[in-house]
């Protein structure tokens, strides 16, 4: 095969393996985004630090791969051997870097776990049914049909209910019921028809399960999710490195044109117009046998 050839199927191979890496590292940069900044999942409102960390590596890991993508396609489009180098050198850096990030997920999946629990601890303890958690709580409860973090009794925990007496009133977000029919101004609805004070909402047929299994089943899902995708990024990135290293070695086989020694072009010129006859404007018998030769 051509030595050109060649260079032209390792930049195809390579522009097209950097495409997917590329989306693969604005796909990881989304997911760190979500962990810090979407307010609708409990991963924001969750107090870890250990996975605020996991969240801002991914978003920079996300950040890198478009800077390194840049550099080898310039490398590799320009023929710059220096840029497939220092393209080579950030893949090493990089891929240490998201084994940090799998590694700290890993390590601290337990921690995170016992945050989110006391995250959701927190959100009954002040649940309202008026701010942001509480609407995340109640949307966690009505779609998964559970109620509380272990069950309905901890709701008995909540601030509300223990200042006004009412944790013997079977009263429970309206989100703990398989039916309700919320009152006005009262995210409280019970079974029971005999409630004394405020005007509360009615519900027919309580979650008993707990939240707990199905937030750490949720949990889960998204870690494998994203360890999968951390994978699938470092595997594109070792061939992204191997067609790096067959391209930088194919360029170096290139043998560039070789330099006249110097004045050799104006001794040849000078020897060709000396054996042209003045009259005839032939060339000379010596220059005809070179020619030959």
């Amino acid at each position: 095969m051509k030595l050109d050839v060649k260079i032209q199927m390792l930049n195809f191979f390579f522009e097209v393996f950097n495409f997917i890496f590329l989306v693969l590292g604005f796909s990881v940069c989304g997911i760190g985004l979500w962990i810090l900044f979407d307010g609708g999942s409990l991963l924001n409102v969750n107090t870890s630090d250990e996975l605020r960390v996991v969240g801002a590596g991914l978003m920079l890991i996300g950040l890198v791969v478009l800077a390194v993508s840049i550099v080898g396609i310039v490398g590799a489009m320009k023929e710059i051997r220096v840029l497939l180098l220092v393209y080579m050198g950030l893949l090493i850096a990089l891929v240490l870097g998201q084994l940090f990030v799998t590694l700290l997920l890993l390590i601290n999946r337990n921690t995170i776990e016992q945050s989110l629990d006391q995250t959701v601890n927190q959100i009954i303890l002040w649940y309202d049914g008026h701010n942001r958690t509480d609407t995340l709580m109640d949307r966690i409860q009505r779609y998964e049909s559970c109620c509380g973090r272990m069950g309905p009794s901890d709701w008995l925990q909540n601030s509300f209910l223990q200042s006004h007496n009412l944790t013997n009133q079977d009263l429970l977000p309206c989100s703990c019921f398989n039916s309700s029919r919320p009152a006005i101004n009262s995210p409280w609805c019970s079974e029971s028809q005999n409630l004394t004070g405020p005007v509360y909402g009615v519900g027919g047929g309580s979650y008993e399960q707990g939240c707990k299994q199905k937030l750490i089943d949720w949990l889960q899902e998204n870690m494998l999710t994203l360890i999968a995708m951390d994978t699938a990024l470092m595997l594109i990135q070792v061939v992204q490195f191997v067609f790096s290293v067959y391209l930088y070695r194919a360029l170096g086989s290139r043998t560039p044109p070789k330099d006249p020694e110097p004045g050799e072009d104006k001794y040849l010129q000078d020897q060709n117009y000396a054996d042209v006859d003045p009259d005839s404007g032939d060339l000379g018998p010596a220059h005809v046998a070179h020619r030959h030769n």
